[in-house]
């Protein structure tokens, strides 16, 4: 029998969260950061974080618990889709979790919602609010009925990476597969419609969540994420000619593509070198295309450093760019910008909201096009005076508008709103 549903808290009493994410990657993604800044902060408003992850664990602070949520790991470096041994099975959930990786298909969110839920049946009495990381799998639909209101995030729909991935595919088993694999969209929508509540970091995603989720647009809640206070301006002179890019994974979502085109134009009549924060599949689309344009002695991949090599990486670079072809918010866009690196950006997504409509912080690009984009990155180099204002500006925006701290407080009061209307709604006693 399930625990008995708590009542709800007084008002302004310190809340009890759990923080529910599929994966939690800690340095690249927006999931593992996410979960890591935002845990720290609201510890440090006074409350009590518990997070709920599945491999790669995320990387917390002191004062936040952790709970692991194993899955089969299926796609951990440095095997992914690999054939688990027999004992590694413990349950029917490891079991559909890995015929669904057999068929094409992506299982981790529906079976980490399916396990988390089981967790939190047993524990219903320890927590006032339940707040899903964009699982949005069919297990979490059950948490309100074991009487915890829960509160989601979704940084993006993931139509537009499924958009992006078919329009890239090279032939039609390729887009036969791609659709196998993006199967949990339907039940990510169908889950988000029935939310409670939706926090979700731009307007841009906002709108295309109501869109292409079919979710109420009234029920959707803008907080900017935020910025930590390590990304700073560099205290050594940067790299004459080193341009940056990061890409969080090697898709063509990130248009990666578009950059090593446009930066083989550029390395034909000028010195420069291409940095890019990412690890490309091993004989992948980027490596080929890397080699096909002949800049391999030109371009360097860099992946799996600290915090800090990464901040003094951003600062290191005259320019950076952010070619994606889609972003939910693009936390690199900003870091960038906090660390005075001024930048070169696609039109695309939540970009131009992160870097604001005038022009002063970046120089926005129509994303895919090669030639805009060359010269653009042609114009920011040839103009010292312009970067070092550019990279100023940044500074000043992220400092003036991207805190953790204020999401955390925001994140909060949403918490509060939902845990309100949802006792409202059963008529549980608020006087505990």
């Amino acid at each position: 029998m399930a625990p008995a549903a708590p009542e709800a808290p007084r008002a302004g009493r310190p809340l009890r969260i759990a923080l529910l994410s599929y994966r939690s990657k800690p340095h690249c993604g927006g999931q593992g950061i996410y979960v890591r800044h935002l845990s720290r902060e609201l510890v440090a408003l006074g409350h009590d974080v518990e997070v709920f992850s599945g491999q790669p664990y995320p990387e917390l602070d002191e004062g936040v618990r952790l709970t692991q949520v194993p899955s089969l790991d299926l796609y951990r470096e440095p095997d992914p889709f690999r054939i688990p041994r027999p004992r590694e099975f413990r349950d029917r959930i490891d079991v559909e979790e890995f015929l669904t990786m057999c068929v094409a298909g992506f299982p981790e969110p529906k079976t980490f919602s399916t396990r988390a839920a089981r967790l939190l049946r047993r524990r219903v009495a320890d927590f006032d609010v339940v707040h899903d990381n964009q699982v949005l799998g069919r297990g979490l639909l059950d948490v309100e009925r074991m009487g915890l209101p829960m509160v989601t995030t979704v940084h993006h729909p993931i139509t537009f990476d499924r958009r992006i991935d078919l329009a890239a595919a090279p032939n039609l088993y390729r887009k036969l597969t791609l659709r196998r694999w993006y199967g949990f969209v339907r039940m990510q929508a169908r889950v988000a419609r029935e939310a409670r509540r939706i926090l979700t970091p731009s307007e841009a995603s906002r709108r295309d969540i109501a869109r292409d989720f079919g979710v109420d647009l009234a029920k959707m809640q803008v907080i900017l994420l935020g910025v930590d206070e390590a990304f700073t301006p560099p205290t050594e002179p940067r790299v004459p000619g080193r341009i940056l890019a990061m890409a969080s994974a090697d898709a063509p979502m990130k248009g990666i593509a578009t950059l090593l085109e446009a930066f083989a134009k550029l390395r034909t009549e000028r010195d420069v070198e291409l940095v890019l924060v990412s690890k490309p599949q091993e004989g992948g689309r980027t490596e080929q295309l890397v080699d096909r344009l002949g800049i391999t002695d030109d371009v360097r991949f860099v992946h799996g450093i600290s915090d800090r090599d990464l901040v003094t990486l951003m600062g290191s670079a005259e320019v950076a760019c952010v070619p994606s072809l889609y972003e939910g918010f693009s936390l690199p866009t900003a870091e960038l910008m906090a660390c005075e690196t001024p930048l070169v950006v696609s039109r695309a997504g939540a970009i131009p909201e992160v870097v604001g409509p005038d022009g002063l912080c970046a120089d926005l690009v129509t994303p895919g096009d090669v030639g805009e984009l060359e010269l653009a990155l042609a114009a920011m180099l040839d103009d010292p005076e312009r970067r070092a204002r550019m990279g100023a500006a940044g500074r000043r925006r992220v400092l003036e508008k991207f805190s953790w701290r204020a999401v955390a407080a925001a994140t909060a009061a949403a918490y509060a709103e939902a845990i309100e209307e949802y006792h409202q709604e059963r008529g549980t006693r608020a006087d505990r």
